[in-house]
């Protein structure tokens, strides 16, 4: 190569360079790795998965989702805590995981949820909803209670684990109702639906999304809800029915490992907070039963905080912890 084109290529370097440089050493520096702690198949993992594909096209790199179900979420949660805090591991995760887990059985949640994660942004709300199959022996709550009296330990009711969401609404059930319901454990929605429907289990007790098909399509009934929900009026809440606490609905946010660099958080809680706000992404996640509601990370935290309150003095009234 000669000196002058040697030069000329010197300086092109020196004007295009620190572009390239910059933007080779910024924020994502490749594929992202979205953590779902839920079953493949889940309404809330459709969700998740219909935001990282939005997440990819604003971020311009593969936002790409990773089943990791087991333990209520904690399994999938566990795994982002030990990730690299480079921001190319991120987790999408259900509330319940964050709090519930931590009072019902703190000894086998290894995080702390305000000081192991750097929160991104909540993203979407859904109601819990206990459901049975449409041929069940009965018909709504009270008749459900009945039998379970009249038939001790016969009524199973499919959860996503231990400290879930579903799992503490079996434990205030019997709680005010002094009946026997058994909890039993699995790895995500989709497997205790699956199970429901194989008429292994006599109900579930899981995020609205869950069901929702299964609900509109007759096959299973509504027996109660922890809140209203527009598209299913007639399902009654436990303080309707004259009970004194509600069962717990779910939330669900974005996580980073704690201490990651400020550059990520720059990029994705603008990012995340504009998927969660998007629309067309709110339309599609409602008929799955999810509804679309961004919450920025002092809000996370916040709720977090609210509801662990919230749990621990239910279950300390409830005789669930001491």
């Amino acid at each position: 190569m000669s000196l002058k084109r040697l030069l000329l290529c010197s300086v092109a370097s020196l004007l295009i360079g620190p572009a390239a440089y910059l933007h080779a050493q910024g924020y994502p520096r490749g594929p992202i790795n979205l953590i779902i702690p839920l079953a493949p198949g889940d309404a809330a993992d459709i969700g998740a998965r219909m935001m990282a594909d939005e997440l990819s096209r604003l971020l311009k790199v593969p936002v790409i989702p990773v089943n990791r179900p087991g333990a209520g979420g904690v399994v999938g949660n566990d795994y982002v805590v030990k990730a690299a805090k480079d921001g190319q591991t991120i987790l999408f995760t259900v509330s319940a995981s964050l709090t519930f887990r931590r009072v019902l059985e703190p000894d086998t949640v290894s995080y702390d949820p305000l000081k192991d994660f750097t929160p991104l942004g909540m993203a979407t709300r859904s109601p819990s909803i206990v459901a049975v199959r449409a041929d069940a022996p009965f018909k709504n709550f009270a008749e459900m209670v009945e039998f379970a009296k009249k038939n001790p330990g016969k009524v199973s009711i499919g959860t996503v684990g231990v400290g879930s969401a579903g799992d503490f609404s079996v434990r205030i059930m019997n709680s005010l109702t002094g009946s026997d319901m058994i909890m039993v454990p699995f790895k995500g929605g989709a497997p205790a639906v699956t199970a429901l429907k194989g008429a292994h289990i006599e109900g579930v007790a899981l995020a609205l999304g869950a069901l929702s098909g299964e609900l509109k399509s007759g096959a299973m009934r509504g027996i109660i809800f922890s809140s209203k929900f527009p598209e299913f009026p007639n399902v009654p809440t436990l303080t309707e029915l004259g009970y004194k606490q509600n069962i717990f609905g779910v939330w669900f946010a974005f996580f980073a490992p704690a201490g990651v660099p400020a550059d990520v958080t720059r990029v994705l809680v603008p990012a995340i907070e504009k998927v969660a706000k998007d629309p067309a992404i709110g339309s599609k996640l409602l008929p799955l039963g999810i509804a679309a509601e961004y919450q920025p990370p002092e809000k996370v935290l916040a709720e977090i905080r609210d509801e662990t309150r919230t749990v621990e003095a239910i279950a300390k009234k409830a005789g669930l912890v001491k």
